[in-house]
């Protein structure tokens, strides 16, 4: 007999929820509990547990997103035709949502289930169930509606696109989204010298210049004291990048690296850079078993330029993956064309999603989703030799 069960706290969550053989660290509950404690204050968890004969044989994370136009759009200070293009958007997005998945970060990491207990059809039907469940309470105890459901960040091969029949039967849309940008390092790459052996003639001199600007900064990995002691610096630097985007549905609490730090330990990572013992920039590092995953960064644009920032950035984030033996560096879907010149590869990825108003608003919901979230049109390079 399938069952289910909502948590809406890490504290409540079964112990058998860690001995799922689940090799997602995204979807451990020492991530999720950082993630609940340092979430932005219009994002909440719930930690969906499925059952086959009181066994745990599934689980499903959905964040409550409550989005008005200032969570959606960072900056509003356009011309008034723009600002009213905006807010017609706003006005269909705009309220609660549920997401199946980790609003905050690109990938499937979202759901869990054990195919020898349970059939993917049984698994996402339940799901579906758990969500229709969700906003009916939602709307007992807070008199909120929800108005978008969404399930995010699937690679083409994933199973949940051979359950599409029960997509359609929610009248939930199938949009492509930007591609996540991986690099699959080769399994001969010992060292970075053996990247840059393997670089063509264009991209060696480039990743050399990029060394060299770099050659002043002083880089170092930073601690938990450190991370406290560096709080608003790292945020102030995290906000000059995360203002750059003209669409973002979050903006990071204060505290957010600080609670990853003391709940993921070892498995999070944040390098400095520092001139002149003042911090410029950083970024994280998330360590998923085989997988490197790149998280947030930051940096300050007045050295951007000169030291090459990012782009060492980049380098830096895949000479600590070649060293540690990952199998792949996630790099995410930003900045598509610079990664590619790194070595990082496209890969496609979609989304289900709906508006609960079905009938007047579902059918202009795939263009507002591709207004504020477009294929842009990128030229891939290609690096190697």
């Amino acid at each position: 007999m399938i069952s289910y069960k909502l948590y809406n706290s890490v504290i409540n969550i079964p112990t058998s929820w860690d001995k799922l053989t689940v090799k997602d660290i995204f979807l451990k509950t020492n991530f999720l509990n950082a993630l609940e404690l340092s979430s932005p204050d219009h994002i909440s968890s719930f930690y969906l547990a499925i059952y086959n004969n009181q066994e745990l044989v599934g689980i499903a994370i959905i964040q409550r997103v409550e989005m008005y136009l200032d969570n959606i759009f960072r900056k509003t200070s356009d011309h008034t035709l723009k600002r009213l293009g905006k807010a017609a958007i706003a006005r269909i997005v705009r309220g609660n949502a549920l997401i199946v998945g980790n609003l905050m970060h690109t990938g499937q990491h979202g759901y869990y289930f054990n195919s020898n207990k349970i059939h993917a059809t049984v698994f996402f039907e339940t799901v579906f169930k758990a969500l229709k469940s969700l906003e009916k309470t939602i709307k007992k105890e807070s008199n909120k509606t929800i108005r978008i459901i969404g399930f995010k960040d699937y690679f083409k091969d994933d199973v949940i696109h051979l359950n599409t029949h029960i997509f359609d039967k929610n009248s939930m849309y199938k949009v492509k989204v930007q591609p996540n940008m991986i690099f699959n390092i080769p399994s001969h790459f010992n060292s970075i010298s053996d990247y840059k052996i393997a670089l063509n003639k264009k991209y060696k001199r480039r990743y050399n210049t990029a060394i060299k600007k770099s050659s002043a900064i002083v880089k170092k990995e930073l601690l938990l004291e450190d991370i406290k002691l560096q709080g608003n610096a790292l945020y102030k630097l995290y906000k000059h990048v995360s203002d750059q985007a003209k669409v973002n549905s979050f903006i990071l609490k204060r505290n957010h690296f600080y609670q990853l730090k003391l709940d993921l330990q070892s498995n999070f990572k944040i390098f400095g850079y520092y001139l002149n013992n003042e911090l410029i920039g950083f970024y994280t590092l998330i360590l998923n078993n085989s997988q490197l995953e790149t998280y947030f960064l930051g940096y300050n644009p007045r050295y951007q330029q000169e030291y090459q920032m990012y782009l060492n950035m980049l380098y830096d984030m895949l000479e600590y993956g070649i060293d540690h033996k990952f199998k792949s560096v996630v790099y995410a879907r930003t900045a598509m064309e610079i990664k590619s010149s790194v070595g990082a590869n496209p890969n496609d990825m979609f989304i289900y999603m709906k508006h609960t108003n079905t009938l007047f608003i579902n059918p202009l919901l795939k263009f507002v989703v591709n207004t504020l979230n477009p294929i842009k049109k990128w030229e891939q390079r290609h690096p190697f030799k």
